[in-house]
């Protein structure tokens, strides 16, 4: 009953998050809130590591969330569930596109697809910025406190750092998995 219940969750995914990868965490963060499969510090650790390994982001944390709910054949099947409605989608498609190739009607579609698919991705954005640089919770052990603030200040100075490096001509030409390089070891080193 599990890898029917992660084949359905992530089929949904797969269904409505038109635009990518990135579209998935809105869909994601329900999943997890839902199941209690991960919660938004798993789902962060997910992007994480499903942005700085190879392979499209929502396989990677497809088969990441499977594996981790269902073993081996949990993570292939939640994999296989969010890749299957793209795929049922392009095989219908390929077969009336011929036909409907220059249809205004098919342009208006795609035309509005765009928009949708840009609020999934803006929605994605903001929910990792929540996570990455906001709300940050210190434990004060020896005071008994839990201190809350708006802003975790060592992230947003990471991220900032990083953003005004890219901007910089000698820096442009670096590759990206020297600044991901970087920033894990500035994160291991605020972790000590």
């Amino acid at each position: 009953m599990t890898y029917l219940h992660l084949f359905f969750e992530f089929f949904k995914a797969g269904l409505f998050s038109v635009g990518g990868g990135l579209a998935t965490i809105p869909f994601l963060t329900d999943i997890g809130a839902r199941t209690g499969w991960f919660d938004s510090g798993d789902l962060a650790n997910m992007i994480a590591v499903s942005e700085s390994t190879p392979g499209p982001l929502g396989v990677n944390m497809a088969s990441y969330v499977g594996y981790h709910v269902g073993g081996v054949p949990g993570g292939v099947i939640a994999t296989v569930g969010l890749i299957c409605p793209s795929v049922i989608v392009i095989l219908i498609i390929a077969g009336f596109l011929q036909k409907f190739r220059q249809s205004k009607r098919v342009e208006d579609v795609f035309y509005g697809l765009r928009p949708a698919s840009t609020g999934l991705i803006a929605a994605a954005l903001l929910q990792v910025c929540s996570i990455a640089l906001m709300f940050h919770k210190t434990a004060l052990p020896d005071q008994g406190v839990v201190r809350t603030e708006l802003f975790y200040w060592p992230a947003v100075a990471l991220a900032a750092a990083v953003f005004f490096a890219m901007r910089e001509k000698h820096l442009k030409k670096l590759h990206p998995i020297v600044f991901i390089a970087f920033s894990a070891v500035i994160g291991i080193l605020f972790q000590m």
